[in-house]
């Protein structure tokens, strides 16, 4: 049986991993998503049941590594470099007579060149030991950079584990007369390391700012910066919401390398299951190469994501070895930039929207023109204080820019053109979604609606309510939630109590197996600790430390209720600004209505009573999966004997208790020296 299990755990990963070579890479496939969730879902169980089966290749691996405490450093073997320069046609005709005259080739003679598109997106290397990926780094300043393993392993167009005998229709590289030229399989070498950019498509851009603007975030400002921050998120988790892509485009560190032109080297990733860009062409001079930077200087915004220009190298790596680098970039590349896209326009009017966490924010309503082939009509302005620094009032004639198809950012006014017409924003009283109260806490920047059961801000204070280190209801992520709002199935947290098996059916993907579970769970969670509910409420301000100490000090929802602003003023570890945002938030009518609900819903949440003093003044992390209970269960048992539990790792920490698979933590507690404990000796600990 134990052979059985390891030959279908195997053979599931490669159709899964081969399923995303054709989806992400390929975008070709070739299974529905009803058939690749069937196989997703077989996998899951199989290593569930043998956990000893799961490999670090395996597609459910994508996401598993805790969230970091901080970025380590990373050296490259070999120099990330930059590139030189070209801003016309004319540079680019000198980078051509230079390189010549450098080789010795007559100044008429023709030199081949690869052409290719320059994503505007975050650098980044990736090294694959014996084929399976161990190391994934951002660029940094091309000499050491930071290991982001974690969160490029979430990139699904980024192989976990190099793949051999691809079909070999899809191995071939178009030339730029339409021929197809096929490669023989290259052997993998045992080191190499893969270099390319990461990047999003307009799509996600669009979707992410439109969450970051409904929740009072600050929108980013253009897909690259959006790119930038995804990858250097310290939760994996966090990188993976965000569907971020990666073409490869070229190799640092190469053990017997079996090609002879970048056009070979692109050919041979491409054959390896990495992304290569479909747009590259061979180009037989210099002129080609001009014809090839005017036509996608125009056709940029046809394409879905950003280029900034385009990378012109020599085709020839032997010609590349005998020109060598200069300073801090080669002499055989050059990067051709495209023009910055700036308009102006004038400002109609400007609303206010309000977002899912109750931040209420500023938004440009302009008369619509075209930046750079696409027509825009809004801009995010961020809060009250960004429109009082650039000034913009209504009736302001502005410049706007844009980097391809993106939310246009407002630059700056034009004064020059002000009659005495324009009117000053003024940021409104109360919630113009609830007609609520609104608050803006001294020395913060955002306006908030407090009123929880907000129809702006339903969703996100939903999914806060059931993320793990709150009620921690299983399999209710922000998936479901959103559909579970957008059918009007429920309009507070308290409502989910209310839910149904018939309810969750007309769900995507919800079978009556599924639907059954969630029931269950949501019942369970109802069964939770006063920290926990008080975490859940989402209250400004009052993360799981602070809801643990007002647990702890007032025993109840109903005395904190009671509670003036005043009294818990004088809670220890309660500041001024915590207290107000607690007294504000209780002061809101519809958020006692919410926990009206949540008690007739049958939530009668537990105090964590301490029994004893022997872990007093001791903080404790745990790393891994524990066999004799589950890990909050084990931080509770810590705050019973009056210890701490902390979700990171510092110079504090007194003890790491790792369980199985270990995961960054366990390595920093050795780094730092601190005391690591296995399960058992951590048991004998508490006894």
């Amino acid at each position: 049986m134990a052979d059985r299990d390891s030959a279908r755990a195997e053979e599931l990963r490669r159709e899964i991993n081969y399923h995303n070579y054709r989806y992400y890479v390929l975008d070709s496939p070739v299974v529905s998503d009803a058939q690749y969730d069937r196989l997703m879902q077989e996998l899951i169980e199989l290593e569930e049941a043998h956990p000893e089966l799961v490999t670090a290749d395996s597609p459910t691996q994508r996401v598993g590594t805790e969230p970091a405490a901080a970025f380590e450093s990373y050296t490259h073997r070999v120099p990330m470099l930059s590139l030189a320069n070209a801003f016309g046609e004319e540079e680019l005709v000198a980078f051509d007579h230079r390189i010549k005259r450098m080789l010795d080739f007559l100044a008429d003679s023709d030199m081949e060149y690869v052409a290719e598109l320059k994503i505007d997106g975050l650098a980044i290397s990736l090294t694959y030991d014996h084929g399976k990926l161990v190391t994934g780094a951002t660029r940094g300043d091309g000499f050491s950079g930071e290991n982001i393993t974690g969160n490029l392993r979430t990139v699904k167009a980024i192989p976990l584990a190099i793949m051999e005998n691809l079909p070999q229709s899809q191995i071939g590289q178009t030339s730029p007369t339409g021929q197809i030229s096929l490669l023989s399989p290259a052997a993998i070498p045992d080191l190499i390391e893969v270099r390319g950019e990461v990047f999003m498509l307009h799509e996600e851009f669009r979707r992410i700012n439109e969450e970051r603007e409904a929740a009072g975030e600050p929108t980013f400002a253009n897909p690259r910066n959006a790119a930038a921050g995804s990858v250097r998120q310290l939760d994996p988790a966090v990188t993976s919401g965000r569907r971020l892509d990666m073409f490869v485009y070229g190799v640092g560190i190469v053990e017997n390398a079996p090609w002879t032109t970048q056009c070979e080297l692109l050919q041979t990733l491409k054959s390896w299951s990495f992304k290569t860009n479909p747009n590259t062409r061979l180009c037989p001079n210099i002129q080609a190469i001009v014809s090839f930077v005017n036509e996608w200087g125009e056709r940029r915004d046809t394409l879905g994501y950003d280029i900034d220009g385009v990378v012109v190298k020599v085709n020839s790596l032997a010609l590349q070895e005998r020109l060598g680098f200069v300073a801090r970039s080669p002499r055989w590349a050059v990067a051709y930039k495209f023009p910055a896209i700036q308009e102006t326009t004038r400002v109609l009017d400007i609303l206010v929207s309000v977002g899912r966490t109750g931040a209420l924010t500023p938004v440009a309503i302009m008369e619509p023109v075209e930046v750079g082939g696409v027509t825009v009509s809004r801009a995010t302005l961020h809060n009250e204080d960004e429109v009082r620094r650039k000034d913009i009032r209504i009736g302001d004639t502005v410049v706007i820019q844009r980097a391809g198809d993106v939310i246009p950012e407002v630059v700056q006014v034009i004064l020059d053109k002000r009659t005495g017409s324009e009117k000053p924003f003024e940021m409104p009283t109360h919630c113009p979604v609830c007609g609520g109260e609104v608050d803006r806490p001294e020395g913060e920047a955002v306006t908030r609606c407090v009123n929880i059961a907000c129809p702006a801000q339903v969703r996100e204070r939903i999914v806060h309510f059931t993320s793990r280190n709150a009620l921690n209801i299983e399999g209710v992520g922000p998936a479901q939630v959103e559909q579970l709002v957008e059918k009007g199935l429920i309009l507070d947290p308290a409502d989910l109590y209310s839910l149904t098996v018939d309810d969750l059916l007309p769900l995507e993907r919800m079978g009556q197996r599924l639907a059954t579970k969630l029931i269950a769970n949501i019942g369970k969670s109802k069964n939770t600790t006063l920290p926990r509910l008080i975490y859940g409420l989402g209250i400004r301000h009052v993360g799981e430390h602070v809801s643990q100490v007002l647990a702890e000090h007032f025993g109840s929802i109903e005395a904190i209720e009671r509670a003036s602003e005043g009294e818990l003023n004088t809670v220890p570890e309660i500041g001024p600004v915590i207290a107000e945002s607690i007294s504000v938030f209780f002061d809101e009518p519809r958020n006692l209505a919410v926990l009206d609900k949540l008690r007739l819903a049958g939530i009668e949440p537990r105090l964590e009573k301490k029994v004893g003093n022997t872990l007093a003044g001791k903080t404790f992390v745990f790393t891994g999966g524990l066999e004799s209970s589950t890990r909050e269960e084990a931080e509770e048992k810590v705050r019973q004997l009056g210890g701490s539990a902390s979700s990171s790792v510092s110079r504090n920490t007194d003890f790491v208790v790792a369980g199985e698979k270990a995961g960054s933590k366990l390595q920093k507690a050795r780094e730092l020296g601190v005391t690591v404990l296995s399960e058992d000796e951590f048991l004998k600990m508490i006894a």
